[in-house]
This record gives structure tokens, sequence and C-alpha cells, in this order.
């Protein structure tokens, strides 16, 4: 069997920088690596309707939104597949078989879970209490259903967030719990994290530790120049860097973070004159050397978010560009999505046969069944 990827995200709004920098740049690296048999892209919409069944238009809505953002960023209907999962009935069939094997003291030990239910605002107890909304069921199992999405396809490599190794182990749990009682059918998966430690988790542009659309801290794929300026003069750097002649600290400094995870040598080539100020001038050739500059002092926020605002752009002007472009081939898009769904959903298939069968369910199909049945009543 070949190395099969299986990755996707939440339709629930445009995918931000922080997306991209935590799977999405790398999943493209991947496509055109040429080096894995079958990539599926999923964009998971009954995922996300756990905990917005009230609101099913937001996610249908979202749906072209993500895969604009897909196809710009650079993934290849010709080389990945992208699909919607809730088209692919057969992975909530898994989900359902998968349920018996996870216990619900294992899924509430779930870090992940446990950190999705407090950000959601969900009640942790028996009961709903202080005015919080009980958990819904269908989120609170999020962590099954993603192993039923990930064995669907046979993935044995997930590229994914640091948030969400827990999810990975979860679904690795299951797989080993089914193969140990039905016999070796579906494959283990292993996660596949980034190479950049600031790529793992970047944070919002408050210094939060988590971007999201309900802060206001996200510096979206589909930003204007105008709008990633706005935000990025807007963020957190360090309180203690008052006056530019200041010592100032890099560790935790948002700024430096997205830095980290964007900023490459050629860069300083291309944008060193952003360090040409009025009154003070720096040829940087790399971010060591501005990062030990600004723990000196002498070096402004300012002058820093300059060329952090330049870096950022280079990389999404040809994101937007391309975005421009699809935007006026909406039926395109749509169709790239109902063909991916179709092969997304005979790989699903083939694989709900293989379980079937394991779990010895496969009543119509299985001869012998038939033929014993029929001989033990023969008169």
């Amino acid at each position: 069997m070949g190395k099969i990827i299986l990755t996707g995200d939440r339709p629930t709004g445009r995918l931000h920088i922080g997306h991209y920098v935590g799977s999405l740049r790398r999943r493209v690296e991947l496509q055109n690596s040429g080096k894995y048999d079958k990539i599926f892209i999923m964009i998971a919409d009954a995922q996300a309707l756990t905990d917005n069944a009230d609101n099913p238009d937001k996610i249908r809505d979202n749906i072209i939104e993500v895969a604009l953002d897909y196809m710009s960023a650079g993934l290849d209907p010709e080389k990945s597949v992208l699909f919607i999962q809730s088209q692919i009935s057969e992975l909530t069939e898994l989900t359902f078989y998968y349920m018996n094997l996870v216990t619900v003291q294992r899924l509430q030990r779930n870090p992940t879970v446990k950190q999705e239910i407090h950000f959601r605002g969900y009640s942790d107890n028996a009961e709903e209490a202080d005015n919080k909304a009980g958990i819904p069921v269908g989120f609170f199992c999020y962590p099954i259903s993603q192993a039923s999405d990930i064995t669907a396809f046979k993935a044995d490599i997930v590229p994914v967030g640091e948030d969400q190794i827990p999810m990975i182990e979860q679904a690795r749990e299951i797989v080993r719990k089914f193969n140990s009682t039905y016999g070796e059918t579906l494959v283990e998966p292993q996660a596949l994290l980034p190479d950049n430690s600031a790529c793992m988790r970047l944070p919002g542009t408050d210094g939060k530790s988590k971007m999201s659309k309900s802060l206001g801290n996200c510096i979206y794929l589909a930003d204007s120049a105008e709008d990633v300026w706005e935000k990025v003069r807007g963020m957190y750097t360090d309180p203690l860097h008052i006056q530019v002649s200041d010592p100032g600290h890099v560790e935790g400094n948002t700024v430096f973070t997205y830095l980290d995870a964007f900023c490459k040598d050629e860069h300083f080539e291309k944008y060193g004159d952003c360090f040409h100020g009025r009154k003070v001038s720096f040829d940087f050739h790399n971010l060591e050397e501005v990062k030990e500059q600004y723990r000196k002092g002498g070096l402004g926020d300012m002058m820093i978010k300059t060329f952090l605002n330049a870096v950022l752009n280079d990389v999404l002007e040809p994101i937007r560009q391309r975005r421009k472009e699809l935007e006026q081939n909406i039926p395109y898009v749509y169709d790239v999505l109902k063909k991916g769904s179709e092969i997304a959903r005979a790989a699903a298939a083939e694989t709900l046969a293989d379980v079937k069968r394991a779990m010895r369910i496969n009543y119509f199909e299985d001869k012998e069944l038939i033929a014993a049945q029929a001989e033990k009543y023969r008169l």
C-alpha cells in the first residue's frame, strides 16, 4: 500500500495565516513532492455542524470560502482530492461502529476535547449549569468521527498542528482496538507536525494563544494589503520595550513569532530598506541579526512591523491574485468539489466493506453463512 495523506478544515470562516503555516503550506509542499500516492483534503462541514447545528447557513456559505482558500494557496485538484465530508455517508456508518470501541471516560480525558469545550463555553458538568449550554453529543464524539475520516481513506500520514496530537492518538487507539478485535483491517496513522516550531500554533495578533474570528485577532489569507497592515500595526509586542533605546524581549513577542514562521533570508534582500530610517539605519542579512539588535536596544517596534508587513504581503499577494481569478469561476470550484467527493466516496466505500467483512456483518455477500444456515434448517 502506498503513502496516503488525509487532512482538512472546518468551514466556519475563511482560512487565516495560522491555518496556512500550521498545515496548508505543508500540504502544498507534500502535494508537489511526488512522494505520496493519494492526498485527500476534506472540508469538514459535518464536523462543523456539531457546534453550529442552529446555524447551517454559516457552514453552507463558508464551503466555498475554504475551497477558494485551498486552491488559491496551491492545492491542485489534479494532484489532490478536494471533497466535502457530508457527501461521504460511509463516514457516518464507520463512526457508528467505532463508537463501540471507545468509552465515555476516554473521550472525557482527551485534552483537545477538554480545551475545545472550555473555549466554546460548554458546561463540563454532568448537568447543564452556570447558564452554560450542555455539550452536544456529536461534538463530544468528534475524536471518533475524526478516526472515521482518517481510516476511511487508509491514510497513514495526517499533517496537523500540535493541538491535534491527542486526536491522532485517539484514532490510533481505535485502529489498534478494531484490529485486535476483528483482525488486521485498518491502517494506523502517524501525525506530521510542521518543521518550524513557530508554525505549530501561531498566536493571534493580540498575543492570545489561539487565532479566532470571534476574537478578531486573525489575518486571513484573503485580506487586502491594507487590512494586513492595519492588523500588523496593532500587533502585540514587548510591553517593556517602551523607548526605542530600551532592550527588547524576543521571546513571547508576537511580531517575532510571526517572523519566525514566515521570514526567509531572501526577504532581507527584497525588503531590507524597511530598516533604513531617518535617524537610524541597519543592514540586516537574516532574522537572527534583527533579534540580536532588538535585544540590545535601538531598534523600534514600528520598523520591525513594517518589515513583517512586507514579508506577509510577499507571501499573500500571489494567493490573493489567484483567489480573484477563481472567484470569477465559482461553478468550476463546485465541480472540483463534486468530482472529488465522488472519488472520496468510492475510496470510503471500499474501507467500509472491509470493516463490515471483518466484523462479519456482511450478511448478504457471505455465501458460506447462507449455505450453512440453509443446511441447518434443511428437512
